[in-house]
């Protein structure tokens, strides 16, 4: 049974240093805040994984959080390149970083096959590519009954999940809508999760299409009003383009980005920057 905690208290208890943490949210309900606690508390040597990695990706990877990287795309959306990761691949600032490259359906698959219990994911993709001879975690199999060749991925199995979502009741039901990735397979396949919530709810009103979390699926859920700024919660807020936009800017210097991260993460103690 989900249990409901502060936000803080909710990454000191899920979040260790050298944990696989993945972090979801397909241009919508990201959870941006969370990833704000992990740098405020300080999380080293994660292997962060994330479909496609956006600017709270930049930011914990510039704030000296990661190690690696397992991803299908990486970029600010809609304008550009991640500055922090790219420092830090090529220039090793301000740690060097590993990283696991995947397609979209190759990272979707090993959500689904570590959600249902199984070692690996079986897909036709990666056929052409040169994946496979830059990811060790691509392989070919024969499938026993036409002989065709295949590529089997492992599952993932993260040590934490962390989504964000519009409403849990006060049993830890979590209940999300609007554009949705690939949380309920990423909450399925991990040893522990921490959802947070734009509010808590006495109870949960059914929406057609909606995804429903039950709350023996969740470890934690934590209301964090605001949770996913600047991304967009459907229902609640708008994404917020100029700070996508301006972060092109903050991110490019380093001096910039130190400035921008004690100000509005690290004093900003709770709120989401």
């Amino acid at each position: 049974m989900a249990e409901l905690v502060a936000l803080r208290q909710g990454v000191a208890e899920l979040v260790n240093d050298g944990d696989v943490v993945a972090m979801e949210g397909f241009t919508h309900l990201i959870p941006v805040a969370a990833g704000h606690e992990i740098i405020r508390q300080g999380r080293r040597n994660l292997t962060l994984v994330r479909m496609t990695p956006d600017i709270i990706y930049d930011q914990l990877i510039g704030a000296g959080c990661a190690r690696k990287l397992v991803f299908s795309w990486g970029g600010n959306p809609g304008v550009g390149s991640l500055h922090r990761f790219r420092d830090a691949v090529e220039h090793g600032w301000p740690q060097a970083l590993e990283i696991e490259e995947h397609s979209h359906a190759g990272m979707a698959n090993r959500y689904v096959a570590g959600a249902s219990g199984l070692p690996f994911a079986v897909l036709r993709g990666y056929a052409g590519t040169d994946l496979p001879q830059h990811t060790e975690t691509v392989r070919s199999i024969t499938c026993p009954f036409t002989g065709e060749e295949l590529t089997a991925l492992p599952a993932l199995n993260p040590d934490v999940a962390v989504i964000h979502a519009q409403q849990a009741d006060r049993r830890g039901n979590v209940q999300l809508w609007g554009v949705i990735g690939i949380q309920k397979e990423v909450v399925l396949s991990a040893k522990r999760s921490l959802v947070t919530v734009e509010e808590i709810v006495d109870k949960l009103e059914p929406r057609p299409g909606a995804v429903l979390l039950p709350t023996w699926a969740i470890t934690a859920v934590a209301a964090v009003s605001g949770g996913a700024h600047p991304s967009y919660a459907q229902g609640y807020y708008d994404r917020d383009n100029a700070s996508y936009r301006a972060w092109d800017a903050i991110s490019r210097d380093r001096d910039a980005f130190r400035v921008w991260l004690d100000e509005r993460v690290i004093a900003a103690g709770g709120r989401p920057a």
